[in-house]
């Protein structure tokens, strides 16, 4: 992501949960409370964070 706050409401629709605003902390990281979807701001990816196209949601179960 390009900001410290994003949004997230899990994958949209009736599928998704509550819109909560997240802020970023001082590592460029942070974890949605609700679905476990990572934010990571542009330029603090570490190797193990996974790129996903726009739009695309991975869940915790790996679908």
């Amino acid at each position: 992501v390009t900001s410290r706050r994003v949004s997230c409401d899990g994958v949209g629709g009736a599928l998704g949960h509550p819109r909560v605003f997240i802020e970023l902390g001082h590592d460029g990281v942070a974890e949605c409370s609700y679905c476990d979807r990572r934010f990571v701001l542009a330029g603090h990816e570490r190797k193990e964070d996974e790129r996903l196209a726009p739009g695309v949601y991975e869940g915790s179960d790996g679908h």
